[in-house]
């Protein structure tokens, strides 16, 4: 039997396709989307994103609908099993992290404990 390799952290196709639109504003398809973890927030850690040229020797690259997602390794120690997705409402727009091994999130999703 044939069972999908499991990513240790994957993005939607949302994401995708809202990374997409934001590296064809930035005229540069080399971009990359960074998630990163640093310190802060109201939980101790909170989830950063960023447009970046470069991965970086250890990063782990996602690539999805001709897009990466690219992470560090010790960011990757605290996302192992998430999803970036992109969402829409009426209150914002934004990537946010569905991630298993937080023990407690903010109200806005952007901060996390473990």
């Amino acid at each position: 039997m044939n069972h999908p390799t499991r990513l240790p952290l994957d993005f939607t196709e949302a994401a995708a396709r809202k990374f997409k639109e934001l590296i064809a504003n930035e005229h540069n398809s080399n971009k990359k989307l960074r998630v990163y973890v640093e310190g802060g927030g109201c939980n101790g850690f909170k989830y950063m994103f960023t447009l970046d040229d470069k991965v970086n020797e250890g990063d782990l690259a996602i690539n999805k609908q001709g897009v990466s997602l690219v992470v560090d390794p010790l960011s990757l120690g605290y996302l192992i099993g998430g999803i970036v997705d992109y969402v829409e409402s009426i209150e914002y727009s934004r990537f946010i992290v569905k991630n298993l091994n937080a023990k407690t999130t903010c109200g806005c999703g952007s901060s996390f404990s473990v």
